[in-house]
C-alpha cells in the first residue's frame, strides 16, 4: 500500500471505528506509552540546574527516537499493515467527536454534569461555568483539537510518512504534559512548547482554511484572517476563529486558570455570545463536514496517483 492509500483507509477506519475501549482496557494506547516515557524522562531530568537546556535536549532526543521507530516500522515486510494500524490509532477524529458530544449530552442533565464533562477536554477552571461558558469551552476545544488530532497528523504523515506522524504525536503529547507555564514546567517544558508551536504553524492555518472552504464561506475566511491573532496561542486562534465565524458565535474571551482570570480578547466579537448545547452539536457537525472535505481531498490524490 502507498502512503496515500494507507492514510485514506486510516481516516475511514478512525471515523467509523475509532479507539475500541475493549482493546485499550487491556493494552496501553501508543499515546499513553509516549506519555509514560515523557513522564519518566521528566521525573529524572527536571531537577537541579540547566532545566531549559535539559528539556530541549530531552525533547530532541525523544523526537529522534520516534522518527527512528517510524523508519523501522516503515521498512517491515508486512505490506504496510502495522503502519496502517498505527496511523488509524493515532488519528483521533472519532474520539474527539465523542468527547465533545459528551458535553452536550451532559448539559441535558444538569450544569454540574456539563462542568464535569467539559473538564475532561479543557484545562480552565470549570467550577463556576454556566451553560454559555461550558458550551464555549467545548466548541473551542473541538476546533483546536481538530487541528491537533486530525489535520496536523495528516499533514505530517503526508510530508514524512510514519516517522513524521510519530514525531508529531510525540511532541504534541509532550507539550500537553509539560509545555505549561507553571513553576514545575516553565523551564523544562520550554523546548516542547516551542517545538509544538513550530510544527503546528502550518497545520493550524490549513485547518482554519479547510473549515472555511468546506462551508464555502468567504466571510468566515476574512474573519479568521482578521481575528486569529487575537488568540493567546500562535496557532489555536486559526481553527477557533474559523469555527467562531462559521457558527456566528464569539469564542475565547476572559477565562479562569488556576484561580486567575485572563484578559484574552474575544474572537469574532460581533458574533453571538449567549451559547447553548445546540452550539456544541453544531460544532460537531462542522467537524464532520470538514473531515469529509479532508478525506475527499486525500481520496482525490489517491485517484490522481492511480491514474498516473
Amino acid at each position: 500500500m502507498t502512503h496515500l492509500q494507507i492514510l485514506l483507509i486510516a481516516l475511514i477506519l478512525d471515523y467509523f471505528i475509532g479507539d475500541p475501549h475493549q482493546i485499550w482496557a487491556r493494552f496501553p494506547h501508543p499515546a499513553v506509552i509516549m506519555g509514560r516515557i515523557i513522564s519518566w524522562v521528566e521525573l529524572r531530568l527536571n531537577q537541579g540546574r540547566f532545566l531549559r537546556a535539559k528539556g530541549i535536549i530531552a525533547i530532541l532526543a525523544l523526537s529522534v527516537a520516534a522518527i527512528l521507530i517510524g523508519w523501522i516500522i516503515r521498512w517491515l515486510p508486512d505490506f504496510g499493515l502495522l503502519e496502517l494500524v498505527l496511523v488509524t490509532i493515532l488519528l483521533a477524529h472519532n474520539s474527539l467527536v465523542k468527547h465533545v458530544n459528551d458535553v452536550a449530552e451532559a448539559l441535558k442533565n444538569s450544569i454540574d454534569a456539563g462542568r464535569i464533562a467539559v473538564a475532561r477536554i479543557v484545562g480552565r477552571d470549570v467550577a463556576e461555568l454556566d451553560e454559555t461558558n461550558i458550551a464555549r469551552a467545548a466548541v473551542e476545544s473541538a476546533a483546536e483539537n481538530f487541528s491537533d488530532a486530525v489535520v496536523a497528523p495528516v499533514f505530517w504523515y503526508l510530508i514524512f510518512g510514519l516517522p513524521g506522524l510519530l514525531f508529531y504525536k510525540l511532541v504534541n503529547t509532550a507539550d500537553s504534559m509539560i509545555g505549561h507555564r507553571t513553576d514545575r514546567y516553565h523551564l523544562f517544558g520550554y523546548g516542547a512548547a516551542k517545538l509544538d508551536d513550530l510544527i503546528n504553524l502550518i497545520p493550524a492555518r490549513l485547518c482554519g482554511a479547510l473549515i472555511c472552504l468546506v462551508h464555502r464561506s468567504r466571510s468566515s475566511f476574512e474573519i479568521m484572517v482578521t481575528d486569529a491573532t487575537l488568540h493567546a496561542s500562535p496557532n489555536a486562534g486559526w481553527p477557533e476563529a474559523a469555527m467562531a465565524a462559521t457558527l456566528d458565535v464569539s469564542l475565547a474571551g476572559p477565562r479562569s486558570y488556576q484561580g486567575k482570570l485572563s484578559d484574552d480578547s474575544y474572537i469574532n466579537p460581533r458574533g453571538r455570545r449567549d451559547m447553548t448545547r445546540e452550539d456544541i452539536t453544531n460544532a460537531v457537525l462542522v467537524l464532520r463536514k470538514t473531515w469529509f472535505g479532508l478525506t475527499a481531498i486525500i481520496a482525490l490524490l489517491v485517484f490522481l496517483v492511480w491514474l498516473l
